[in-house]
């Protein structure tokens, strides 16, 4: 067993007879077994039923009311940065010329993806939201789907898109003209094309065992092309399009895999999988998830490259720069420039130690979501039925969600070093690559909302912890029977805590005492 290799799916003891009652399994068998695994639930229409539905659900709950709020019909808070930058990109065809307040800081996609929206809507609220909404219903499908194949369970399935439509924190990012939940859509289809990957290599593996030619060599089998590696590739170099923070994963993911590929190579009885895995997986996977990536983030620079006028697009040429990259097209050169000046733009972003921005938080506040973000306030509305009353969008991430985080947390590292379950192993990996790097730089300017990417995978890690508490089938009427009523009893908590925040979630007018019993706790004012 490794810790990729859960012992919900360990195969059956070796004295143990076969499906049939006959002789106890072969080798191959049991390799064949252990590679395969628990098979995926049968109830596959029902399944992409729910995931449908589930999704288009969130599609209303994320669309609706869209274009409010606005300040007198211009964006709030960051969105003031990102939507202009994206009107004038669909001014221009795809690029950026005007760098005002020097703070096109960021790539294009994300921009791009912003711009679509307003040439469908305009220049409205519901323009510049549009992608984004779009983006986080499309989220809530997949996530149904991610979480059935990590456990297996089409229930489990639904139960983690109930839980990402009742995120705050998912909920308001899906409703803003910002770029973190592209970063987050990318960095999550990533991982379930890595799972669709881990899930295909282990069946050509089963199937080299079944036919007897998985040990012709030391090493192992070759795998055939990867698409499902191929197409993760491709999302994660959108997801760094979009945002630069989708390097993190890109580093997780790859040595995820390979890891994950070495593993099934043991299971399938190779003699030197580790090495098996560096001779026959690793260039591959250079190539899928680090090659593929960067000439897909390369291309989402497509209008930069195209045109003569967009910001820094013949840096390059400058007589006063000169480095190694000489060596480079004048235009990847400009490219390589521009970023420097982008990345050190980024590395000193900081607040003044005495005028510190009213809602920047540090990354230990995430987890739990301590400090939220006020991304809009009116006091002075009347239409809640009293003189004076309060319109206020606020970034708070459920807290029947995010204050389990610690306890999901700590119970899913038990999982992963004490019981090996290859799971939660998965889920703490696309965690911490969305978590840990923003240590690094503590002195940098930062704020709840770069937590997005946070949310898919501490649902996915709650889902896991709820199908260990729900139990199997096997375990008894009653224990089933307990284990239902407690997941149940949780889920409804989560979603009447949903619907408690929605005032503060989508602007909506209510009263000071109202409003006052929103904020639980001090670090909310």
């Amino acid at each position: 067993m490794s810790l990729l290799v859960d012992r919900d799916e360990a195969v059956r003891p070796r004295e143990s007879p076969n499906s049939t009652g006959g002789a106890p399994l072969s080798e191959a068998e049991l390799a064949e077994l252990q590679l395969i695994g628990k098979p995926m639930p049968t109830d596959r229409l029902r399944g992409w039923l729910v995931a449908l539905f589930l999704g288009l659900l969130g599609g209303v709950v994320r669309l609706q009311n869209l274009g409010f709020p606005t300040d007198k019909g211009a964006p709030v808070f960051d969105e003031k940065h990102y939507v202009p930058q994206a009107w004038e990109m669909l001014r221009n065809g795809g690029y950026e010329d005007n760098p005002g307040y020097e703070l096109t800081v960021h790539p294009p996609l994300g921009k791009q993806l912003i711009a679509v929206g307003e040439w469908l809507f305009g220049y409205n609220g519901w323009g510049w939201r549009f992608t984004a909404a779009v983006a986080g219903a499309l989220m809530i499908l997949m996530i149904v789907r991610i979480a059935r194949r990590l456990t297996r369970s089409t229930l489990l399935g639904a139960i983690a898109g109930v839980l990402l439509i009742c995120d705050g924190l998912s909920h308001v990012q899906s409703r803003m003209g910002m770029l973190d939940i592209y970063l987050a859509f990318f960095v999550l289809l990533a991982f379930g094309c890595l799972l669709l990957d881990r899930d295909q290599v282990r069946a050509r593996l089963a199937a080299s065992v079944r036919e007897g030619w998985a040990d012709e060599s030391p090493f192992g089998p070759r795998l055939g092309f990867r698409w499902w590696r191929f197409a993760a590739g491709v999302s994660l170099g959108l997801a760094c399009g979009s945002k630069w923070s989708g390097i993190f994963f890109i580093a997780a993911f790859g040595i995820m895999t390979v890891v994950w590929d070495a593993t099934a190579r043991r299971a399938a009885g190779v003699a030197q999988p580790w090495a098996g895995a560096a001779v026959r997986d690793l260039a591959p996977a250079l190539w899928g998830l680090l090659m593929v990536p960067l000439l897909v983030y390369l291309a989402t620079w497509w209008g930069w490259f195209a045109s003569e006028t967009a910001v820094d697009r013949h840096l390059g040429e400058a007589a006063n720069h000169h480095g190694w990259y000489d060596i480079l097209p004048t235009a990847l050169r400009s490219l390589w420039q521009y970023s420097g000046n982008v990345l050190d733009f980024h590395e000193n972003l900081k607040t003044p130690v005495r005028d510190q921005h009213p809602w920047e938080s540090k990354p230990w506040t995430w987890p739990m979501g301590l400090r939220p973000m006020l991304y809009y306030y009116d006091g002075d509305t009347t239409s809640c039925g009293e003189d004076k009353c309060v319109s206020a969008t606020m970034l708070i991430g459920t807290p029947a969600l995010w204050w389990l985080s610690l306890p999901m947390l700590a119970w899913g590292l038990w999982r992963m070093f004490g019981r090996l379950d290859w799971r939660y192993t998965a889920v703490l990996v696309a965690y911490g690559a969305a978590f840990l790097p923003w240590f690094t730089n503590l002195d940098r300017q930062m704020y709840y909302f770069y937590a997005t990417p946070l949310a898919a995978f501490l649902v996915l890690g709650l889902v896991l912890v709820l199908g260990q508490i729900l139990g199997r089938s096997e375990d008894g009427r009653e224990r089933r029977g307990t284990g239902l009523l407690v997941v149940a009893l949780y889920l409804g908590a989560v979603v009447a805590n949903f619907v408690w925040l929605w005032p503060v979630l989508n602007g909506d007018s209510i009263t000071q005492g109202h409003w006052q019993a929103e904020l639980w706790l001090p670090s909310w004012r």
